[in-house]
């Protein structure tokens, strides 16, 4: 099943020319059969980053939204911030597997990761840092599965239909 998806790079030096992690996430999510719908760039600007991500919240015809980038511990880096109080629910599993994941290739530094996710109006939210490797780990290891339909025992897209149930 083809999911409409919408890709944010938040960064104060890259742009969408030498955005590595933003092409990377492009060119699996496309393989994978999803349709990118939107791309684009945010500097770490709290209010700059839910703006966009609030847009695409509110758009009915997107399923996902993922963000890379701005979830460091420096001053500027606030991507988490900005999206959690746009969250209706944490999926807290996808940051303390993430964390374990990349325990096995960074170590200790893995502690220092804040990559969120969760779902707002329907929508799935994925937050992740912005390295290449980081980006890599999280779609090849989490993210495609659980776009997967064919996933079992089970996946997020079948959640989809039962997102907006009250």
């Amino acid at each position: 099943m083809a999911l409409a998806i919408a890709l944010l790079t938040v960064s104060d030096t890259r742009s969408l020319a030498d955005d590595q992690s933003g092409n990377l996430l492009q060119q699996r999510l496309e393989v994978a059969g999803h349709q990118l719908i939107e791309r684009c760039m945010a500097p770490d600007n709290c209010y700059q980053i839910r703006s966009v991500v609030s847009r695409w919240i509110a758009d009915k015809d997107l399923q996902v939204i993922i963000t890379n980038g701005g979830t460091g511990l420096t001053g500027r880096d606030g991507t988490p911030e900005a999206v959690i109080p746009l969250l209706d629910k944490k999926i807290d599993g996808f940051g303390e597997l993430f964390r374990v994941l990349s325990f096995e290739t960074i170590g200790t530094s893995s502690l220092q990761s804040r990559c969120v996710a969760g779902v707002a109006n329907g929508t799935f939210i994925f937050v992740l840092p912005g390295s290449l490797d980081a980006v890599t780990t999280a779609w090849d290891r989490l993210i495609a599965a659980q776009l997967d339909l064919n996933t079992r025992p089970c996946n997020l897209v079948q959640l989809l239909p039962r997102l907006l149930e009250h």
